[in-house]
């Protein structure tokens, strides 16, 4: 058979060919359709191919997504809007708020305290006025923290290094208007009597004074005003215990009475205080005092039977009994039993005493060691540092924050009176001047209707005026003006010869 030669292709074959003639013939999908009937169509192949998906999505219209950029464009335009809206609100109530503090800052009052952490007195005085729109701020440090500047022209500046909302110390300044001291200034390791002399020369008020505060920084010199005391008034109205001060360790021979208690220079809460029952441990003391390099003080030795901590603040007054059950022969030191007792009239006494010291004491306690024989010795008595013991603590602080409103507000009205009075002598003088004008003017005013003869001598004598019937207008007018001034020269001498050159 020839290569050319074919079989005859049966029917179905014969079929197939025609079709395949006939598809070729049709143009194809790539060459025919459109663009955007191509997307359709994928849209459309791919809408088939999702499973449970039976509806087929219209192409995206031009129109549609540009009303959709628009929109976007709108709300991110009325955001920008409302934000910056919200940042003029800010800026404008920032700036009232500055020119309210402007106004008001002479409303505002600084109440600086001294005190550890672990007690909050801004609480006390949060929202709390006087006079109707006065106010206090309270700012709070530990008396380590602060410093100190002051003249007596600009005041005082204090500067406090607090911590910041990061952890990081940081120093905050500010100008003080009254004080409260809640921790002791002087202690055997540290020394802050800076502080009381900057606020003093700064002229800050405080509870107690900066004058009673300065000088219980030596216990020996409060001993010794006591002393005074007892003279004054008995030893059996006030009964002091015995006392001997040593300058130095130089002076300290033989004890003069044993045991004794020996207190190691200026101290609190039983530190420097020792016990000796024999000549040989104080002649061992003798070397502990030279070392110190300070002074030192002995008492007889009291075997107690309880502590008495009397306080007094302001109008009240509070008793505790205090008992060691640790078996220390220091009831302060060690853990001890507090029972608050009845205050008794020598009790009272004891305290209105004691608070005339130094110009006047708000806040005192008395210490008192009760022997068991029931003899009862005045030992110690501390300032406004005092310790607050007991179940009563929160209202003993509230009777220290009545106090200080008390005190502030006469603060206050002094200082009103003070303006009042300084205004007053200003506007005297104004007020003098005031009524010679108005003398000046009505004396002006008189002379215009009505002729004096005095006046004209004397104005005759000095040549000022030259009377004429026969003066031209011009000349009449002139002379009348002169005569006024002089008028009014005369005047002024004749009014301050009678109140004085002004």
């Amino acid at each position: 058979m020839a290569p050319t030669d074919r079989p005859p292709a049966s029917g179905a074959q014969s079929q197939q060919r025609a079709q395949q003639r006939q598809y070729a013939s049709k143009p194809s999908r790539s060459q025919a359709a459109t663009p955007a009937s191509e997307a359709a169509d994928m849209r459309l192949e791919f809408q088939q191919q999702q499973p449970g998906n039976r509806t087929i999505s219209a192409p995206t219209s031009p129109a549609k997504t540009r009303d959709s950029i628009l929109q976007r464009v709108q709300s991110l335009t009325d955001a920008a809007k409302e934000k910056a809206s919200s940042i003029s609100n800010d800026i404008k109530y920032a700036a009232a708020t500055r020119r309210q503090q402007r106004v008001n800052k002479d409303r505002l009052l600084t109440l600086l305290v001294v005190d550890d952490e672990n007690f909050d007195w801004s609480r006390y005085f949060r929202g709390k006025r006087f006079f109707g729109d006065f106010e206090i701020h309270v700012e709070q440090a530990d008396i380590k923290d602060l410093t100190v500047t002051a003249s007596a022209e600009r005041g005082c500046t204090v500067s406090m290094a607090v911590l910041s909302p990061s952890g990081s110390r940081v120093v905050r300044s500010f100008r003080p208007d009254f004080f409260l001291c809640r921790q002791s200034v002087r202690d055997a390791s540290k020394d802050y009597r800076n502080v009381l002399l900057g606020l003093n020369i700064g002229g800050v008020p405080s509870i107690n004074s900066l004058h009673s505060l300065y000088n219980f920084q030596d216990k020996p010199w409060v001993y010794g005003q006591l002393v005074q005391l007892q003279k004054k008034l008995g030893k059996e109205n006030f009964p002091l215990i015995e006392q001997t001060f040593y300058p130095s360790s130089g002076e300290m021979s033989v004890a003069t009475q044993l045991p004794v208690v020996l207190k190691v220079g200026h101290a609190h809460g039983g530190v420097g205080k020792i016990k000796v029952e024999n000549n040989s441990d104080f002649q061992d003391m003798t070397s502990i005092v030279s070392v110190a390099a300070t002074y030192c003080t002995t008492e007889p030795f009291v075997d107690s039977k309880y502590d008495l901590h009397l306080t007094k603040i302001g109008p009240h007054y509070r008793a505790l009994m205090r008992k060691s059950i640790s078996g220390n022969w220091k009831s302060c030191v060690g853990s001890a039993m507090l029972e608050e007792t009845e205050v008794l009239e020598r009790y009272k006494f004891w305290l209105d005493s004691v608070a005339e010291l130094f110009g006047g004491l708000d806040i005192l306690s008395l210490e008192v060691v009760v022997s068991k024989d029931g003899i009862e010795q005045i030992i110690g008595v501390n300032d406004s540092a005092l310790s607050l013991l007991g179940n009563q603590q929160e209202e003993d602080r509230k009777y220290i924050f009545d106090l200080i409103m008390e005190k502030l507000e006469t603060q206050v009205l002094a200082n009103m009176n003070l303006q009042a009075v300084t205004q007053t002598q200003e506007e005297e003088p104004t007020a003098i001047l005031a009524r010679r004008d108005s003398l000046v003017s009505e004396s002006s005013v008189t002379s215009g209707h009505q002729s004096s003869q005095p006046v004209k001598a004397n104005l005759s004598r000095q040549g000022s005026i030259i009377s004429a019937p026969t003066l031209a207008p011009a000349q009449q007018n002139k002379g009348q003006l002169d005569d006024t001034e002089d008028t009014m020269k005369n005047l002024r001498k004749t009014f301050a010869g009678i109140f004085g050159e002004m």
